[in-house]
């Protein structure tokens, strides 16, 4: 191009939006569009920007993705929606380069691309190779659970642990116990299911990082899976992977916790696979920054693969 590309970030004062911001900051292979305080919610002024981009960010809650996406008249505009308007939408293209091979230039060539939800990166993440592989059946009764950092819950839940209220904040919260979030849908078509997981989402008193897990029985797996073989699907499918690395056997033996700031303010993730042969009870793990891998990260990631197919 005889330009630099114009990126636009349309809710570029929320969580992501900030973030994508810092990370995007003194690049020099790109420019930044923003608005004016008083014009970011001036339908006119959006509608204009978001026209005049090479590529718009979304980082706005479902309903004003949406209408953000109905102001398009450009047809050059391409976008990277990180709300969940989209994840489950045939027409979108799932933004989770890692996720199958040839998935990087799919987004490369995209027009429309929808950033994966934080916990539903690491549910995708461990399940999509084992589901795909045999290893772990497509109607297996999965539970979920996953604990984030409290910026998982935006500005509002982040002023409640850094404001003036913050002592108040609780250590930690179970949330959604009316089984009805919004990423078990997103979980169950990307990671290849039959069946819609159970989801339990819980966050705690420090910023950000996710440790999402997953146990498993060995008596409801294949009679040919197993722990090793688990672990060595992940790794084949992940081999040579920029951003998810997978514990080898020894990591994993010698792992007795797992710290879910371990990759924060990174777009890297690490999966592990753990498990008492004993018992037959096999546990699969991801740890990663929900602000990272799981948002702002995963756009940036994206952003770039689509640069790259300009």
């Amino acid at each position: 191009m005889s330009k630099l590309p114009l990126i636009f970030i349309d809710g570029d004062q929320g969580t992501t939006g900030l973030q994508i911001n810092e990370r995007l900051r003194g690049r020099t292979d790109l420019r930044l569009l923003t608005l004016p305080f008083a014009e970011r919610k001036d339908a006119l002024r959006r509608a204009e920007a978001i026209n005049s981009a090479d590529i718009a960010l979304l980082c706005l809650p479902d309903a004003a993705a949406r209408e953000a996406v109905s102001l398009i008249d450009n047809p050059k505009v391409r976008v990277i929606d990180a709300s969940s308007a989209h994840r489950t939408d045939p027409q979108w293209t799932y933004g989770f380069p890692e996720m199958s091979p040839g998935q990087s230039e799919r987004i490369a060539s995209a027009l429309r691309v929808t950033n994966p939800g934080c916990y539903p990166t690491g549910a995708i993440a461990l399940l999509r190779p084992l589901v795909q592989a045999g290893l772990v059946p497509a109607d297996y009764p999965l539970a979920i659970h996953a604990v984030s950092g409290y910026s998982g819950g935006g500005r509002a839940q982040v002023e409640q642990y850094e404001g003036a209220d913050a002592a108040n904040a609780a250590p930690f919260v179970t949330y959604g116990l009316a089984l009805k979030h919004k990423h078990p849908p997103e979980i169950q078509l990307h990671a290849g299911l039959t069946q819609r997981p159970v989801f339990v989402p819980s966050y705690g008193a420090f910023r950000q990082g996710i440790v999402l897990t997953i146990a498993l029985h060995a008596r409801l797996l294949p009679s040919h899976a197993s722990k090793e073989k688990l672990r060595a699907a992940l790794e084949r499918h992940y081999e040579g992977a920029r951003h998810i690395k997978v514990l080898t056997a020894e990591q994993g033996t010698a792992a007795e916790r797992l710290d879910p700031t371990l990759h924060n303010n990174s777009n890297d993730m690490t999966l592990g696979v753990f498990g008492n042969d004993g018992e037959g009870h096999i546990l699969l793990c991801a740890v990663f920054d929900n602000l990272g891998k799981g948002a702002s990260g995963a756009a940036v990631q994206n952003l770039d693969l689509m640069l790259r197919g300009m």
